[in-house]
């Protein structure tokens, strides 16, 4: 990520949402919250016609899979000063982008084209925008998950807090080992679901010991994987993303609640 890039005015600029299949599918909100911040922080906000980042296919060691959806984001992001989604997963996924193209051609320079300009949706708020605070209430207690991809490879860790800590209404509770994984990680859930099992489990122990009536987060992937071993386990701790309560449209059930 170039200093110029970070620097850049983000107010009135061209910025694509990468709304994420997970989104897509299960939590649509997600993306209108999303949308909401952006626009809130004056930036003119796009929608390409977008796949799968290639993620599932890259952590499997499908390189080629990988290659061809990267190919197809990239010609749909380009035209837009940044790309930004709420999952430091799949905006972590576009970082990797580079390393599936021959060093030097025409594709790997078009995907650290796009890998620069890319960023999780509340550093792109907080270190970009200058975002100070939000105009949104929420009643309640919470505890914030550090979700691993946006923690460890794009840095997102102050950025929820400081956003939260303007929510009039809202507590922050923080757990014990905030950082450590749920057990989600996409395919690895699959490949050892007793390991992944155990994880999760001591991950809602955290949250439970918290004293929060809420756990929120910035990737979907682990708020679908926790809130569905919380509900196995009788809790009724509400489970929503970051972005939902900063947007000030949490009035929808929670995940995992009914209808």
């Amino acid at each position: 990520m170039t200093e110029s890039t970070k620097r850049a005015p983000a107010a009135g600029r061209r910025v694509a949402l990468l709304a994420t299949c997970l989104v897509d599918l299960f939590r649509p909100t997600v993306a209108f919250a999303a949308v909401k911040l952006l626009e809130d922080a004056g930036c003119h906000v796009e929608v390409p016609v977008q796949t799968c980042c290639g993620q599932p296919a890259f952590n499997s060691g499908d390189r080629a899979d990988a290659r061809a959806l990267a190919e197809q984001l990239i010609a749909a992001f380009e035209g837009c000063d940044y790309v930004v989604g709420p999952s430091g997963s799949c905006i972590g996924m576009l970082r990797h982008y580079p390393e599936l193209f021959e060093a030097g051609s025409a594709w790997q320079v078009r995907a650290a084209a796009l890998a620069d300009k890319s960023y999780e949706l509340l550093a792109f708020l907080v270190d970009v925008c200058g975002v100070e605070q939000v105009d949104a209430h929420y009643a309640g207690c919470v505890t914030y998950h550090d979700s691993c991809s946006g923690l460890r490879e794009l840095g997102v860790k102050a950025q929820p807090r400081k956003l939260l800590a303007s929510v009039s209404g809202l507590q922050l509770k923080e757990m014990e080992e905030a950082e450590i994984c749920c057990g989600f990680g996409g395919t690895f859930c699959i490949k050892y679901p007793e390991i992944s099992n155990r994880m999760v489990s001591d991950k809602c122990a955290s949250i439970v010991a918290s004293g929060a009536d809420t756990l929120l987060a910035g990737d979907l992937g682990c708020l679908l994987n926790i809130a569905g071993k919380l509900k196995r386990e009788g809790s009724t701790i509400r489970v929503r993303h970051v972005a939902e309560v900063l947007a000030g449209v949490a009035d929808e059930p929670a995940i995992g609640d009914g209808e």
